[in-house]
């Protein structure tokens, strides 16, 4: 397993990114922006991580900005922790052996979420290319929210 980031949502990205890069002295590494789904993403590194991180080899910070305005209450602007895992099937078996409901299963081969006791949401992701879609994670539907 391997640390990837910690995702959170801004209302202001330009605000946002003064904050982080040009205050704290965060530098941008990478950035998504999804008309479909009306996102934008921003990867964040310290500076001694940047060349790392773009080799994406060292931890960020994901800014999130939904375009659609959205009241985050209740700490809600903070998304989750990442990590990067060899086999999401083993890893969400283990987990699900263990007691831990998996609230959003690793349908595509790819990407699952499960919460901490504290309700923090965890994002795993399979290490390299998806896995092939298997049951019986391929037919879970999703529990609660992640």
């Amino acid at each position: 397993m391997r640390y990837l980031h910690t995702m959170v949502r801004v209302t202001d990205l330009e605000r946002a990114l003064d904050f982080y890069c040009a205050r704290l002295g965060l530098e941008e590494v990478s950035r998504i922006e999804s008309a479909a789904g009306r996102f934008s993403l921003v990867f964040l590194a310290a500076p001694a991580d940047v060349e790392t991180a773009k080799a994406r080899r060292a931890p960020t910070v994901e800014l999130t900005w939904n375009w659609d305005k959205e009241d985050y209450a209740g700490g809600r602007n903070f998304g989750h922790l990442a990590y990067e895992v060899d086999d999401i099937y083993a890893t969400c078996g283990r987990l699900r052996d263990g007691g831990v409901t998996i609230n959003r299963p690793p349908r595509d081969g790819h990407m699952a979420f499960v919460r901490s006791p504290e309700g923090i949401s965890i994002e795993l992701l399979q290490k390299g290319p998806a896995l092939a879609p298997v049951e019986p994670w391929a037919s879970m539907a999703n529990v609660g929210a992640w």
